[in-house]
């Protein structure tokens, strides 16, 4: 059973590998091809002002993790032209360079409990979360560029400040949603889905008061049927806990192999945007994809969303019309050799590409 279950998992490798070699052959050709139907998808993105613009928010953070580089992640997007192939979609693009989070200074962050840098990170997510509300004020669709994933807190509180009803698609092989009870590591970017939801135990660390303090009323809590994950693979056990008494809606790759992308996209929505008439940000973590796919990240773990299974995702967001923010976070391009990093950087773009229309036809 075990060399079956090997024998599946080295066949989906390789398709992966095969599938993702062809689609980056192809991504020039189709991309200009089809710029008359992404000018019509422009249409579609009722939460976004015409001119029609997408704000850029480059963070490069790491402060929530130990693994250095990822702050080199929204450097290399940039440096690979995604400016230009969102404009040549026929958005507008703001971009007023990295955030220098050197500024934010803090001079003594001991731990909090076993919570690592709680002042440096909190300080940086607020900071990102005003960044993120006034594009939003502006009529812009924020693109946050990370940067670790504790940048969640920062980017969908500053989505929530300008949308109260906002929903969120969390797409990742994580939960991160260890509590401050339950996390094994205490690094904060396996903990954002918790301080959003201003879990219990959240509350004994007042360095994220602005975020989780109940008397706040300019950032709306985030609640538990208003976030979907797609992609889970590697769950802490307090986190399954954590999900199943919160009633929150899941979908691990078991889901993804049983029901197909498709029908899965069809369920998320349903679960917390059955009208399709609300806000939703979209949070995306680059080891939701498989490593053969996006191999220049942090925590990868193999078993992930193939090169198409991510892109419909971003497809079919974009085609709801409801896209409010979108974040890419985790690509690390120090962990890897260039040709990993030129990969995991390429699928990037083009995941962003597909959020803002881009179509295959």
């Amino acid at each position: 059973m075990s060399l079956l279950r090997a024998s599946r998992g080295l066949l989906r490798s390789r398709l992966t590998t095969t599938t993702s070699n062809l689609m980056h052959q192809a991504v020039a050709p189709r991309f200009y091809a089809s710029f008359p139907e992404q000018s019509r998808l422009l249409g579609q993105y009722r939460f976004v002002k015409d001119p029609k613009t997408v704000a850029i928010v480059g963070c490069p953070f790491s402060g929530g993790q130990p693994r250095a580089g990822v702050d080199q992640g929204p450097i290399h997007l940039v440096e690979a032209g995604i400016i230009d192939q969102i404009s040549t979609l026929g958005w507008k693009v703001h971009f007023d360079g990295h955030h220098q989070f050197e500024d934010i200074a803090v001079e003594h962050d001991p731990p909090r409990g076993i919570v690592k840098r709680p002042r440096l990170v909190s300080k940086i997510c607020e900071s990102v979360s005003q960044a993120v509300g006034k594009h939003i004020q502006n009529g812009a669709l924020p693109l946050t560029l990370g940067g670790d994933h504790s940048l969640a807190m920062g980017t969908i509180a500053g989505t929530l400040s300008k949308h109260p009803n906002a929903v969120v698609i969390w797409v990742d092989a994580h939960a991160d949603i260890n509590s401050v009870n339950t996390t094994p590591t205490g690094n904060v970017h396996g903990m954002p889905a918790a301080f959003l939801l201003g879990l219990p135990s959240t509350e004994t660390v007042p360095e994220f008061s602005w975020l989780t303090d109940k008397t706040n009323s300019s950032i709306p809590r985030l609640q538990a049927n208003s976030i979907v994950f797609i992609g889970l693979r590697d769950v802490d056990p307090g986190e399954k806990k954590i999900l199943k008494e919160n009633g929150i809606t899941a979908f691990s790759m078991h889901e993804v192999d049983k029901y197909g992308i498709g029908e899965v996209m069809n369920r998320a929505l349903d679960a917390v945007n059955p009208y399709r008439d609300r806000p939703i940000h979209l949070t995306f973590d680059v080891d939701a994809l498989d490593p053969s796919v996006a191999p220049s990240t942090g925590t990868p773990v193999r078993g992930g969303l193939t090169f198409r299974e991510g892109h419909y995702i971003c497809e079919a967001i974009a085609e709801t019309g409801l896209l409010a923010a979108f974040d890419l976070v985790e690509v690390n391009p120090s962990l890897t050799d260039d040709f990993d990093v030129k990969q995991t950087v390429s699928v990037g773009c083009s995941l962003v590409r597909s959020a803002l229309g881009e179509t295959l036809l």
